[in-house]
């Protein structure tokens, strides 16, 4: 375009650049320097997008000035084109109306600052930037592409609004309306309040700061709502008080201090709400949150904690694989195995361990024997017939050998009741001339007892359902002495 053909509007801009000062074409009123109405302003404070584009592409820099584009409150008609182009320059260009959705792919700038302002869209991928990216109270209808973008330093996208209309509706969209696959940035990725109506996707994506989502809306109901597969952060993940319809997926993402959802609400009825499977976190906080709606994937996850009451956790979920140090808050076992119980693929003998070794790091080996103990019974679902049976022996008489008290009792009651019987009803001696002195006592042990031999057993022959009741007390007793010998061997193998 001729530099001649320039509006009085667009000559401020131009004289401003060299110089990099800015130009303000607000009034100063707030609701006719809202950017939705910018397809009502006049000539007085429209802009052309060619005439950026030659800005930003041209030389006219002066001796002594740093030029830089920095427009406020502007109509930029047409699209501003400046794809594969290199501007030695800082471009703002905040509360602006966008006809057109800028096309950045592959440039290079300085800084780029798009605050406030309403667009169609954006094309930036690949782009680099040697400073800050802001979006911050941006509007975007549709999708923001910036897949492979290099950022030096932050990028902010804290307050955007993205697949919305002006009146809040979701704007129809048919792709990922914010596009960060394999983008980098250098600092933070700062997204306090974002609302997005539509896929992000952050899948590959490396942020050497932290990732800041406090407070942010995602809407995807029945599909996915944040793909961050392969995601690498440097710190932190915060997420707290987030709201998410659809999925939330974290497949192998890498997070060496938090990922913070406390106080969170996800939800993916009918589907996965949270995927994190063969991720490494530092921590997960779930703290506060609210039940999740839907399942959640923690396979071959690794976390040092897990801060999550019981009551988060959804009715569907899939743990094998899954390793962790700490659980908080500390609670009895009874209310931590539930969860375990809601495993899809049915009985899974690693998570049940993951708990058991949990406890066993903060001393309490009774939590850790009860998780055993509810593990052999989830296994005992699984065996046949005849195997059930004996489980439930060993499960009555002394809980597996986690609860060797049990047998006590058994054999203490099988004890008594013997030795009353006996002691009313004697048996007759085999040779009365060389029968000890009979023992209801002694006699009752002997029975009990499959190993030791006290001689009454041997002198003595009951009749009729007396000898019934002795063959009773043999073969109970051969029974609790296999069940406790299991259970001492299984004690000793866990030491």
């Amino acid at each position: 375009m001729e530099i001649t053909e320039l509006t009085p509007a667009e000559r401020r801009v131009r004289d401003a650049f060299p110089r990099g000062v800015a130009v303000d074409f607000r009034t100063g009123v707030e609701a006719e320097d809202d950017p939705e109405t910018g397809e009502g302003w006049g000539p007085e404070r429209t802009v052309r997008a060619e005439l950026l584009r030659a800005l930003l592409v041209g030389d006219l820099r002066e001796d002594g000035q740093v030029s830089a584009l920095r427009i406020l409150g502007a109509r930029i008609t047409g699209t501003l084109n400046v794809r594969y182009a290199i501007a030695e320059c800082a471009v703002l260009l905040a509360g602006c109306h966008f006809e057109q959705a800028p096309n950045l792919y592959g440039s290079q700038l300085r800084q780029l600052n798009l605050s406030n302002s309403v667009l169609p869209g954006l094309i930036a991928a690949t782009i680099r930037i040697d400073g800050v990216l802001r979006l911050t109270d941006c509007r975007i209808s549709g999708p923001v592409r910036l897949g492979g973008a290099k950022i030096a330093q932050a990028l902010f996208f804290d307050r955007a609004r993205i697949g919305v209309n002006a009146d809040g509706t979701p704007a129809p969209n048919d792709e990922a309306v914010l596009q960060l696959n394999h983008v980098a940035v250098g600092d933070d990725l700062w997204w306090p309040g974002l609302v997005v109506h539509g896929e992000v996707r952050l899948g590959g994506a490396a942020v050497t700061g932290q990732i800041q989502l406090d407070d942010a809306e995602l809407h995807h109901p029945g599909a996915t709502a944040l793909q961050a597969e392969n995601l690498t952060v440097g710190s932190d993940v915060h997420g707290m008080r987030i709201r998410v319809q659809g999925r939330v997926d974290l497949r192998g993402a890498r997070i060496p201090g938090q990922l913070n959802l406390a106080y969170a609400h996800l939800s993916n009825p009918g589907g996965v709400a949270l995927r994190v499977s063969s991720a490494t976190i530092g921590e997960l906080w779930l703290r506060e949150a609210a039940p999740i709606e839907g399942g959640i994937t923690l396979r071959r996850a690794k976390f040092d904690l897990i801060h999550a009451d019981p009551a988060v956790w959804p009715h569907r979920a899939w743990l094998d694989g899954l390793t962790y140090t700490a659980l908080l808050p500390h609670l009895p076992a009874e209310r931590r195995l539930p969860l375990l119980e809601r495993e899809e693929e049915g009985y899974v003998p690693y998570a049940y361990e993951q708990l058991t070794a949990a406890y066993r790091r903060i001393g309490d080996d009774d939590a850790a024997r009860t998780v055993l103990l509810a593990k052999q019974r989830k296994h005992r679902a699984t065996l046949p017939a005849y195997a059930r049976l004996w489980g439930h022996l060993q499960d009555v008489t002394v809980g597996y050998g986690f609860r060797p008290v049990r047998a006590a009792a058994w054999l203490f009651s099988l004890l008594l009741a013997g030795s009353l019987v006996y002691a009313l009803h004697h048996p007759s001696p085999l040779k009365a001339d060389e029968a000890p002195p009979f023992s209801p006592f002694v006699y009752t042990l002997d029975l009990l007892l499959p190993i030791v031999d006290f001689g009454q057993e041997r002198a003595y022959n009951p009749q009729g359902w007396y000898q019934w009741l002795s063959y009773f007390l043999i073969a109970t007793g051969w029974l609790l002495a296999t069940t406790i010998a299991a259970g001492i061997t299984r004690s000793v193998s866990r030491q």
